[in-house]
Formats: structure tokens, C-alpha cells, sequence
């Protein structure tokens, strides 16, 4: 297993050769010029939510890809009206997982809010715990620090991607307290950099992640990690 860091919240996973993006937002990320869209090809696209620096490049990447768009209901509607086929979107709910030929996924609880590019109402944000054979990978997508997190201690999460850029989400002081809560060694920072009010100082959250006794990754754009 492997992820590629495309910045702000945007990874790729390769899980036994499926690839699974979440959160596409390239074309707009100022620091992800050097990224060409077009070579991203994955099987499925997954969302948190229908915010614009989530979103922005879904339906290019699905019609260059012809992947499957999943997303909570009212995002998944969203979803549709930019032309994706039903056949080609999978809408599920909070409590629902899905079983996708390359493992399992269930839908989580992240505390944010929702709505998509066009300004309606998007459901509610929403997290994701990617289940792979015996790895366990949660992606918390857009959220604050939320006691919600200590239902997932006794999943055995191998690998917790938390926004750690505060301002619209957690900064890296609660993503420490939220890799606590959530039982999880190794963390991966997403939802910073991007913008100047979630620059972050990166020297300073790895000291921070390393004395709490945490691993902290934070990937430059591009870079791919082996899981």
C-alpha cells in the first residue's frame, strides 16, 4: 500500500493496485502547479465533503478516469448534476460501509460544515475508515477536534490523516490530543500550507508530533509514501 500526497487534503491510495483519491483539489492549489491532472487516473474518488478546495477538479478527474464518485447523499447529488452518471456515483450515509473490491470503507462523523461549490446544502462532512485486509487507515477529512474520535481507539488504525492547519479545521496541537483519542502512532498532516491562514510552521509540528511520542509525515506535494 502506498498514498501520494497531492496537497491540501487531496492523497491517492494504492491499496493491492486500486487506486482510491480523495478530495481532488489540484488545478486551483497554488502549490501544486508542478501536478499534471491529466496523469491522475484513479478507480474511485472519494469525498468528505462538497467544499470548493475538496472538489474542484472531481469532474475532470472522473471523466478523464471514468472512476466511481463516492460521497454522502446530498454530495453525491451534487455530484450527478456535474454530469457523472448514476451508475458512476455510490452514495451512503453515517453508520454504512461500503464493500469495494479492494476492501471495505465505512463512513465517519467529522464536525464541520457542508456545502457545495454551487451554494446548496451538502449533507454533512464526513470522515472515512479504509479498511485493508489487516490495515485499518482512517482519513478524518475537514473537522475539529470532536470526542466522536474515541470510537475509533479499538479499531487498530494502523495510519490517521488529520488536518492539523487550524483556522477552518484542528491545528496541530488538537490533531495530537485527536491522534490520542483516536489510538493512532502514525499521522499524516493534510488541510495546510495552502492558504495563508492554515501555514503552519513544519519544523515546529514535528517536534510537537515526535515529543508526544507520534509520528508526523508531511509529504511534499507529489511525494508518495509506502504504508
Amino acid at each position: 500500500m502506498s498514498v501520494t500526497y497531492y496537497g491540501q487534503s487531496c492523497v491517492a491510495f494504492n491499496f493491492n493496485d486500486t487506486e482510491v483519491l480523495l478530495d481532488p483539489f489540484i488545478t486551483y492549489n497554488p502549490l501544486a502547479k508542478g501536478i499534471d491532472i491529466d496523469s491522475i487516473q484513479p478507480d474511485y474518488i472519494f469525498l468528505s465533503h462538497g467544499h470548493q478546495d475538496h472538489v474542484a477538479d472531481m469532474a475532470l478527474i472522473q471523466k478523464n478516469s471514468n472512476a466511481t464518485v463516492v460521497a454522502i447523499v446530498e454530495t453525491a447529488e451534487w455530484v450527478r448534476k456535474q454530469g457523472v452518471v448514476s451508475e458512476k456515483v455510490v452514495e451512503f450515509n453515517f453508520g454504512g460501509t461500503l464493500r469495494l473490491p479492494f476492501g471495505m470503507v465505512k463512513m465517519v462523523y467529522a464536525l464541520h460544515t457542508n456545502s457545495t461549490p454551487d451554494g446548496n446544502y451538502g449533507g454533512f462532512p464526513c470522515g472515512y475508515v479504509f479498511f485493508i485486509g489487516e490495515r485499518r487507515i482512517y482519513f478524518a477529512g475537514d473537522t475539529g477536534l470532536t470526542l466522536e474520535m474515541k470510537l475509533l481507539s479499538d479499531l487498530g488504525l494502523d495510519w490517521a490523516f488529520l488536518p492539523i492547519g487550524g483556522h477552518y479545521t484542528m491545528d496541530m496541537f488538537d490533531a495530537v490530543r485527536a491522534a490520542e483519542f483516536v489510538n493512532c502512532k502514525n499521522i499524516v498532516g493534510i488541510h495546510y500550507d495552502t492558504f495563508p491562514p492554515i501555514t503552519i510552521d513544519k519544523k515546529e509540528a514535528v517536534t510537537l508530533f515526535r515529543e508526544s511520542g507520534l509520528r508526523l509525515e508531511l509529504p511534499s506535494i507529489g511525494e508518495k509514501i509506502i504504508l
